[in-house]
């Protein structure tokens, strides 16, 4: 249960510094109808230096039901995860198994799998074409405009180049590439939902 619960954390932070470095980058913004992401108070917390059996969530193929699922289950499930503090109560885990069920999952645990298959995918993704490339040169290019980035303060900076960096090292290689299609296909309201 831990490791699924950072996996979520991991999921959310890798949007999270995707979402800042493309909302800091004059010239390169994404469309106006995406907010700003959240402060990092709101978010689940940072995920900490996980043990080697937590480094990686399975990859799964995903399907659009599953996707659909996701898309509709997220905006309850972040109110809940937001105020967390650290691992869930056992009211609390209650509570998101309940809203994962009622979305069709048969656990949070999987919803966790599917946001974590839905994470590796958009990592992967350029906000501004919404097209699938190379996860590592997009993040090491991003990392490049952060710290060409003259107009950041100096503490954002250094957060935003963190979870990049961290990113950097977690990224893997995408084993289902039927995810990449399902998941550019409902790119805007994910994106959206990882905004809130």
């Amino acid at each position: 249960m831990q490791s699924t619960f950072r996996l979520a954390a991991i999921a959310l932070a890798l949007f999270g510094s995707l979402t800042i470095v493309a909302s800091a980058q004059p010239g390169k913004q994404p469309p106006a109808k995406q907010a700003p992401p959240p402060p990092a108070a709101k978010q689940a917390p940072p995920p900490q230096q996980a043990p080697a059996q937590d480094q990686a969530p399975p990859q799964i193929a995903l399907t659009d039901k599953q996707v659909t699922a996701f898309i509709q289950a997220t905006p309850a499930i972040n109110k809940i995860t937001e105020k967390l503090q650290g691992e869930p109560d056992q009211k609390t885990q209650a509570q998101l198994d309940d809203l994962a069920k009622k979305a069709g999952f048969a656990s949070f645990d999987e919803y966790e799998t599917v946001s974590a298959n839905i994470a590796m995918v958009m990592q992967g993704i350029d906000p501004n074409t919404k097209k699938f490339g190379d996860p590592k040169a997009m993040i090491q290019a991003q990392i490049n405009e952060v710290n060409a980035d003259k107009k950041m303060k100096p503490a954002e900076k250094k957060q935003a180049l963190d979870e990049l960096k961290q990113s950097l090292a977690d990224v893997q290689p995408i084993k289902n590439q039927g995810n990449i299609a399902l998941v550019e296909k409902n790119y805007d309201q994910i994106a959206k939902l990882m905004q809130e």
